[in-house]
């Protein structure tokens, strides 16, 4: 339940600078270094705001939201919009007004929401949830409106990460693998990565190399190089017979049956 800033001192060792108790667990939090606002997200469903000392040697409650009916997910602080985005267990996407606290609107996803990612030029939000879809919406200031939503995983979504200047969304999830989403492109274009022996559990992306990286659960760091052209991700097709070799799966009997040959094939 505790909070601690901790500060590099000059022999190169980090100590505790603040230690400071919450009512509830933490469950994720979310900081900007030019206003140096600290807010907190928690298991009964509020999210804490605090402003850091310029020495940060000193944290001051400025507010709270009732944001969520259970545990907090994900934070996102947008300075350009005074905007506090989060997501809940209780399957709700929400933003509130950060300097009048009040609730601006919120959204009800499939399943709860682990992935949040925000694009400040066209405001929109996109929202990754456990039944593996990744929902985009429009925000306006006191509403918002369905834009798609992407199925490509067949595992819950654990991380999004976006990039506004390629306009590209990379999608983590339990599957172990990861999609590159190419929205600026406008053609729904998805190139699938596989890396990972077990989930993707975080993803950043370096704008200067051009490059992501992506942290599993496998114990596995992997830096992918997005300057090498790759193939599209092609879609599952329902088949009674191999597409490569046209042999029959084992469940087509009259194809077995015609070609006098049993098929093995799953």
């Amino acid at each position: 339940r505790t909070v601690r800033v901790w500060l590099k001192r000059e022999s190169g060792q980090y100590w505790p600078s603040i230690y400071h108790a919450m009512p509830s667990p933490c469950s994720c939090m979310s900081f900007n270094p030019e206003t140096r606002r600290l807010s907190i997200g928690l298991d009964n469903g509020t999210i804490s705001e605090f402003i850091l000392s310029e020495d940060y040697n000193k944290m001051t409650l400025v507010k709270s939201y009732q944001a969520h009916q259970s545990r907090v997910m994900m934070i996102l602080f947008v300075l350009e919009m005074e905007w506090v985005l989060s997501t809940g267990q209780d399957k709700h996407f929400t933003w509130h007004c950060s300097e009048s606290g009040q609730r601006l609107g919120g959204y009800r996803t499939n399943a709860g929401a682990c992935g949040l990612q925000f694009d400040v030029e066209t405001r929109h939000v996109f929202v990754g949830d456990h039944s593996g879809q990744v929902t985009i919406l429009k925000l306006e200031q006191e509403s918002c409106s369905l834009v798609t939503t992407f199925k490509g995983h067949t595992g819950g979504v654990t991380a999004l990460c976006w990039d506004p200047i390629q306009r590209v969304l990379f999608s983590g999830s339990s599957d172990h693998s990861i999609i590159m989403w190419d929205i600026g492109g406008r053609k729904g274009t998805a190139i699938e990565l596989q890396g990972h022996n077990d989930k993707v559990q975080s993803l950043s992306y370096a704008h200067h190399t051009r490059q992501l990286i992506s942290c599993g659960a496998d114990g596995g760091i992997v830096v992918w190089n997005m300057d090498v052209e790759r193939q599209e991700t092609p879609e599952w097709l329902d088949s009674d017979s191999c597409q490569k070799c046209d042999q029959p799966f084992f469940w087509n009997f009259k194809q077995m049956w015609d070609s006098k040959k049993i098929g093995l094939r799953q």
